[in-house]
C-alpha cells in the first residue's frame, strides 16, 4: 500500500494504518524468531510520510500500544525506530 498523499479519498485511518504496519514490521523483524522479514522500503516510506500528519499523541500511542501486546520495553522499542535520536 503506498499512500498517496493527493489522494482526496485518503483518511486518516489510512495514515495510522501505515504507522502501525511500520511499528509491526520493525518488532517482527528485530524482535519476534519470525523468519519472514516485513520491514520493506515501501512500509518506511508510507509511515515516514503518515508521520507528517499524525500528531505526536497518536504515534505514541500506537508506539506504547504495540509495546505492550508484543512485551516489548517502550524505550528499546522507540531505539528500534528511530535509531539515529
Amino acid at each position: 500500500m503506498t499512500l498517496d498523499l493527493n489522494d482526496p479519498e485518503l483518511e486518516f485511518s489510512n495514515l495510522v494504518d501505515a504507522y502501525i504496519t511500520w511499528v509491526l514490521a520493525v518488532i517482527n523483524d528485530e524482535k519476534l524468531d519470525s523468519e519472514d522479514q516485513l520491514l520493506t522500503d515501501e512500509i518506511s516510506e508510507d509511515a515516514l510520510n503518515a508521520m507528517r500528519f499524525l500528531p505526536g499523541d497518536v504515534t505514541s500511542a500506537i508506539e506504547t500500544s504495540l509495546a505492550r501486546v508484543y512485551d516489548v520495553d517502550a524505550e528499546e522499542l522507540a531505539n528500534l525506530l528511530f535509531p539515529e535520536d
